[in-house]
């Protein structure tokens, strides 16, 4: 059975924006760019249900809007990311997992936006190469290769805790 695009947005319209903002690193950015999305998805509505995968075709949207959004500037953390910790080292403080979640944000938005796409798709909407290179509009070979170097980098930006007994 297939939704209306009212029923497709009130079931999905949290995880786009979500997407959206692991991608774009900001909220405002965000709510425009799936309002963007949406706004053309509703005048194809029919069309892009009879594909037979809405939801992917949708999320396509997205992720095209925030990496051909012209207009945004991420702003890059002016403190130095190499001075943190490494996350997972909070030795039982409770807001720990909270400081991690917040330098991972913080290291992604250092990423350029190709790279951080490839990283968002593949760890937290968990889609392979092949559907992240239809995603983002590459090879899956780019894809990996995206990968790698922003993992790299990401490495690179944190400073290993050292441990004391």
């Amino acid at each position: 059975m297939s939704a209306t695009f009212d029923e497709y947005v009130v079931a999905r319209g949290q995880a786009l924006l979500r997407l959206a903002w692991l991608l774009a690193r900001d909220e405002h950015v965000a709510q425009d760019v799936v309002q963007e999305a949406l706004a053309k998805a509703s005048g194809r509505w029919s069309r892009i249900e009879r594909l037979g995968a809405p939801d992917a075709y949708v999320r396509k949207m997205v992720v095209n809007e925030v990496l051909s959004w012209r207009r945004r500037k991420i702003a890059v953390p002016s403190d130095r990311l190499s001075d943190r910790a490494v996350p997972g080292t909070y030795g039982g403080d409770p807001a720990g997992p909270h400081a991690d979640r917040d330098q991972v944000l913080a290291l992604l938005a250092t990423l350029p936006r190709q790279q951080r796409a490839v990283l968002v798709l593949r760890y937290y909407e968990g889609l392979d190469d092949v559907a992240i290179g239809e995603l983002v509009g590459c090879a899956p070979v780019t894809v990996r290769a995206h990968a790698s170097k922003a993992l790299a980098r990401l490495r690179a930006s944190v400073t290993p805790v050292k441990e004391t007994l």
